[in-house]
């Protein structure tokens, strides 16, 4: 079996921000926190830590992307993606300043290498959580390939937690991603 992971990093760090928020008391809960637009923007998470738990030393790995926006010049991150062997793709943000391009362009590629080099028995891990993904993850259940759906579960909606597809949540992993 080979691991073919996609990671949205704009989505794990905003909602990261969120759950961090909620642990540090600048927010009741969750629901606040997602409501009111309450983060923590000092939190950030360790790639390198979440590479390790979504791509166990034992697995193959047939492709590993990283989306996101453009980063700032003296961002490590992408850098650090890189050399854990992830491609970096980025997507300038729009006029209004808000990320565009980045859940189709996931999409496409999932879609792209389940039909150029994934074989039976091969599995996609998703780190988002976004529903908009369901077609894409119903539609490699039908040719044979398991979903795996790694995030935060207050950002994960409801129906990538059930079968058939594979849900593990990040939040038991929350203070081992976070950077120190």
């Amino acid at each position: 079996m080979t691991l073919y992971v996609y990671v949205d990093n704009s989505n794990v760090w905003i909602e990261g921000m969120r759950l961090s928020a909620v642990k540090n008391g600048l927010a009741k809960d969750i629901r606040e926190a997602m409501n009111k637009g309450i983060s923590d923007p000092s939190w950030t998470y360790d790639f390198g830590q979440l590479y390790k738990c979504i791509c166990p030393d034992t697995a193959q790995i047939g492709r590993s992307s990283l989306f996101g926006s453009l980063p700032p010049d003296n961002d490590s991150l992408w850098e650090l993606a890189k050399k854990e062997g992830f491609e970096v793709f980025t997507f300038a943000r729009n006029a209004a300043n808000k990320e565009k391009q980045v859940d189709v362009a996931i999409a496409t590629q999932i879609l792209s290498d389940s039909f150029q080099y994934m074989k039976p028995g091969d599995k996609v891990v998703l780190v988002s959580g976004d529903r908009d993904y369901l077609p894409v993850i119903e539609n490699l259940r039908e040719r044979g390939f398991e979903t795996v759906v790694t995030f935060w579960e207050h950002a994960t909606g409801k129906e990538l937690k059930t079968a058939p597809v594979s849900f593990s949540p990040l939040d038991p992993l929350f203070d081992h991603l976070t950077r120190k």
